[in-house]
C-alpha cells in the first residue's frame, strides 16, 4: 500500500473545496469527481468510496466503466433515510441527528460530541475524541454540515449499482453504528460479482491497533495487486523526452498540479496538458499516478 499514490478531494462545501455551494445532489458530487479525475490526468484507476463517498463511487463507476479498473467500497449504503422505501424510524433518527448537528457541530464539549463520537469511534480514546471535534470545527460550518448530512440521506444508488461492471470489493464493519452492517451486504448483493468482506470491529473509523485494520489493509492490497503490475521505464528510456518534457515530468513527480507547473515554467495550462499527453504516449503511461512512480524510479522529483 505504501507504494501506491492516493488522490482525494474535500467534498463540496467543506474543507479546502468551495464552501459557497447550493447544489448537494448526487449528480453534483459525481461531477466533482469527474473534474478531479480529469484534472489529475487519470485515464484508468482503482476507485475507493467511503460511506457516502461509496454512493458517489458507485455512480461514477456505473457511468464511466472505461475509467475505473477496480472499485473498493467501505461502509457504503444503497440509499439514505429520506428516499422512498426507507423505514420511517430510520428517517426520524436521521432527522434527529440533523437537528443535533445544526446545534452542536464543532463544539469542544457537549452531548452532540459524545453522540457523534460514539457513532464514529466508540472504542476511541480522548485523543481520538479531540481529533473528531477539531475535524468538525475545521471542515465545515454547522449549517453546511447539516445540509451535507441531509444530502447524504437523499442519495439512492439502487438503480445504478447493478450497472457496475468492474471488479468490486465491499468492506463493512460488523458493529458499525453509523451505517448498519446489513446496508453493506445489500450493496454487495446489488453489484454483480462483488465480494463482501466483513470486518470485526465496533468502529466506523478503524483504529490502527485493531486486527480489523490489518485485515482491511491486506485484503485491499491483495485486491489491487490482482491488476497487471505497472510497467516502469529505465532512466535511459527517458532519453526520448525533450528537455521541456523532462522538466514537466519532474514537476509532476514533485506533486505539482498543472496550474502550478504552468506558473513555474511560465507557460499556459493547456500547453502543460499537451506536453503531458505526449509524455504519457511516449512512456506508455495510463495515469498521473503511474507517471509519478515512473519518474521517481528514474530519479526525477527529488529535491
Amino acid at each position: 500500500m505504501q507504494q501506491r499514490t492516493l488522490i482525494r478531494h474535500d467534498p463540496r462545501g467543506s474543507g479546502l473545496s468551495d464552501r459557497n455551494v447550493t447544489d448537494f445532489s448526487l449528480d453534483a458530487w459525481v461531477a466533482d469527481l469527474e473534474a478531479v479525475v480529469d484534472a489529475a490526468g487519470l485515464r484508468r484507476f482503482p476507485l475507493f468510496g467511503l460511506c457516502q463517498g461509496g454512493s458517489v463511487a458507485i455512480a461514477y463507476a456505473a457511468r464511466h466503466p472505461d475509467r475505473v479498473s477496480r472499485l473498493i467500497l467501505y461502509s457504503a449504503y444503497p440509499h439514505g433515510a429520506y428516499v422512498d422505501g426507507a423505514a420511517e424510524k430510520t428517517a426520524r433518527q436521521a432527522q434527529t441527528l440533523a437537528q443535533m448537528i445544526e446545534i452542536g457541530w464543532g463544539r469542544n464539549a457537549g452531548a452532540f460530541r459524545e453522540v457523534f463520537a460514539n457513532l464514529l469511534m466508540p472504542d476511541g480514546g480522548k485523543e481520538q475524541l479531540k481529533w473528531i471535534g477539531e475535524l468538525q470545527r475545521r471542515s465545515a460550518s454547522p449549517e453546511t454540515a447539516c445540509r451535507l448530512w441531509n444530502a447524504f440521506h437523499a442519495f439512492d444508488i439502487r438503480a445504478e449499482a447493478g450497472k457496475v461492471s468492474v471488479p468490486t470489493l465491499v468492506f463493512h464493519v460488523r458493529g458499525d453504528a453509523m451505517v448498519p452492517f446489513e446496508a453493506g451486504r445489500q450493496v454487495a448483493g446489488m453489484i454483480p460479482n462483488a465480494r463482501f468482506v466483513p470486518l470485526e470491529s465496533n468502529n466506523h473509523i478503524l483504529l490502527p491497533y485493531e486486527k480489523a485494520w490489518s485485515e482491511f489493509r491486506k485484503e485491499l492490497d491483495d485486491f489491487l495487486k490482482a491488476d497487471e503490475p505497472v510497467q516502469t521505464v529505465a532512466t535511459s528510456e527517458l532519453s526520448g523526452l525533450t528537455s521541456r518534457e523532462r522538466e514537466i515530468l519532474d514537476s509532476v513527480a514533485r506533486g505539482l498540479s498543472n496550474g502550478e507547473i504552468a506558473k513555474l515554467l511560465r507557460i499556459s495550462e493547456k500547453t502543460v496538458r499537451n506536453h503531458l499527453t505526449t509524455i504519457f504516449a511516449k512512456l506508455g503511461l495510463a495515469s498521473r499516478a503511474q507517471a509519478i512512480v515512473t519518474a521517481r524510479e528514474a530519479g526525477l522529483g527529488r529535491n
